[in-house]
């Protein structure tokens, strides 16, 4: 159906190459959009704290799709929707086998809606589930996913 780039650049430069020598700071470039952002391991790994590491990427890829998916399904659903703030929370947690993954991601949406139709309670939870079911990311994924 369609393809989506990402272009990872890192180098070693001068450092050494020993588990706590080489550098984890790289760059990931976006062919389609020119944008380029500062990655590197978790600070806990190594990292830099001013560069953006894969596990929070990876939470906030679940939690835009998850938004993107229920503003699609609001819309057509006949409800307005005005913001939606979220503070998703990504939980590394270690497996069965001690290594560690990334367990679980936690969505805390805050959403204004606006309009003469208002969802119930009961509405926005089945407009979650919905966008849960349907949003490409969390079907590709074995984490569990939770919002509200």
């Amino acid at each position: 159906m369609s393809e989506h780039k990402a272009i990872l650049n890192w180098k070693r430069n001068d450092s050494g190459f020993g588990y706590k020598e080489y550098p984890r700071g790289h760059q990931w470039n976006f062919p389609r959009s020119g944008q380029s952002l500062n990655a590197s391991a978790a600070v806990e790994f190594l990292g830099d704290a001013d560069a953006t590491d894969p596990e929070e990427a990876f939470t906030a890829s679940l939690a835009s799709c998850h938004m993107l998916t229920f503003l699609a399904i609001s819309s057509m659903s006949g409800f307005v929707v005005d913001s939606y703030e979220d503070e998703a929370v990504g939980h590394l947690e270690k497996a069965d086998d001690g290594k560690p993954w990334l367990a679980k991601v936690a969505m805390n949406p805050q959403i204004t809606f606006s309009g003469d139709k208002q969802p119930s309670p009961e509405d926005i939870e089945k407009l979650h589930h919905k966008a849960h079911t349907e949003c490409f990311l969390a079907r590709s994924v074995k984490t569990e996913i939770t919002w509200g």
